[in-house]
């Protein structure tokens, strides 16, 4: 693409690089850009700048926050004794959207990949076998995906905390399987974890069909 200027072409080329945005998208975004009043574009600069030093990740659950202990953790009304186990920060606005969920999150950072080089390693699990340990929990919702990916990260994750006191459930088949959590409707997703099922059963269920 002939581009009239080099700084408009750098612009396109940064905001190509974001995912999900091809080149003709990106050049409609630096051209809007550029037809915005100056204030309007410091004030996206500076958002931008203060989302990446001032947003952290919840020293409890690996959700991110603007304080070590984020506001669903430290909310005294919540269940601190129910986790549900998620992927990432998506699936937990996707559950909070519902409105039906009081208990907390544990966000794991990702799901085991070998095809991508994610291990066990990899994600945010020591956390979570160390308040199991502790008798902080009361019981664990898995609430992954029901992808390759998600149903194997699940299953390392009951051989884990198989041993432990703890109620290990999975949300319902609402969620029909190869689906993630962010994209299931709202009434879909609040009924697949009012109706979880203890895990076992929900293992053995994928294993006979």
């Amino acid at each position: 693409m002939n581009y009239s200027s080099r700084y408009l072409e750098k612009a396109v080329e940064e905001i190509g690089n974001l995912p999900g945005i091809g080149k003709k998208t990106a050049l409609r975004l630096a051209l809007h850009l550029l037809k915005k009043e100056k204030r309007d574009v410091e004030v996206l600069s500076s958002s931008l700048l203060e989302l990446k030093e001032k947003v952290i990740y919840c020293q409890s659950c690996g959700n991110l926050s603007d304080r070590t202990t984020c506001e669903i953790c430290s909310n005294p009304h919540r269940d601190q004794s129910l986790v549900c186990v998620i992927e990432d920060i998506r699936d937990v606005m996707a559950i909070e959207n519902t409105g039906q969920y009081k208990g907390i999150y544990h966000v794991l950072g990702g799901v085991i990949s070998p095809m991508e080089g994610i291990g066990p390693s990899e994600l945010n699990i020591d956390q979570l076998l160390n308040k199991s340990r502790e008798g902080l929990v009361r019981e664990i919702i898995f609430g992954l995906g029901t992808t390759m990916e998600g149903e194997t990260t699940t299953f390392y994750l009951y051989k884990k905390l198989a041993g432990f006191d703890i109620k290990l459930s999975s949300i319902a088949r609402g969620i029909a399987m190869g689906d993630q959590l962010e994209y299931a409707d709202e009434l879909t997703l609040a009924r697949s974890i009012a109706q979880r099922v203890p895990y076992e059963s929900s293992f053995h269920q994928n294993q006979n069909s």
